[in-house]
């Protein structure tokens, strides 16, 4: 079952300081467009770069739309055993919407 947060519950951890970890797996050129501040793992590698994934704190992938970090949270999950990633519903694109009207997203 995936978990998922919203663009306004990120807004509300980044804003109190929270602990987590923010990953970004779209393309770097997407992420080069704007970003999160998260660390940017393409989909494509995240198998790979399993051990750069927190396991100690709340991790949320995101990506464009949702769809790719779905896709990286269900791998990471029956390949590594993974149980604190959460998809950020709605993607870069939702976080537009709700806070940055002018960001330009690929």
């Amino acid at each position: 079952m995936l978990k998922e947060i919203t663009v306004e519950e990120l807004k509300q951890k980044i804003d109190a300081n929270e602990s987590f970890q923010l990953i970004d797996v779209r393309e770097s050129f997407e992420y080069e467009t704007s970003n999160l501040s998260g660390e940017n793992i393409p989909l494509g590698e995240i198998l790979m770069s399993a051990d750069k994934i927190a396991t100690d704190k709340p991790v949320i992938v995101q990506c464009r739309s949702g769809k790719r970090s779905a896709a990286a949270i269900m791998q990471l999950e029956q390949l590594h055993g993974f149980d604190n990633l959460y998809n950020l519903k709605g993607g870069i694109l939702a976080w537009k919407d709700a806070f940055a009207p002018d960001m330009p997203v690929y």
